[in-house]
């Protein structure tokens, strides 16, 4: 969970997650949405997925990537867990 909490800290994967959000994307159509280099993406995009943020399917030769909603699910559960007072957890 480590991992999910230092990727999320930079708001380039955070925006690359926010498009995914809305469909799911090659590396290609990501990078086009940002101005930076293509290398960059692809480092930022591989945080994401060491971290489990984001799954990837390979179609052809692209690779499709996804965002991982279960991992959210799990960083979701540990912030209501910080926040019930009084309570063991």
């Amino acid at each position: 969970m480590n991992d999910a909490w230092k990727a999320l800290a930079d708001p380039t994967r955070r925006r690359i997650l926010e498009l995914l959000r809305k469909r799911d994307m090659n590396a290609g159509e990501i990078a086009a949405e940002f101005d930076i280099s293509k290398p960059s993406i692809s480092n930022h995009l591989g945080i994401l997925k060491s971290a489990g943020l984001v799954d990837t399917i390979r179609q052809g030769q692209n690779i499709i990537y996804s965002i991982n909603t279960s991992v959210f699910e799990d960083i979701l559960s540990a912030i209501y867990g910080f926040t019930k007072k009084g309570e063991d957890n």
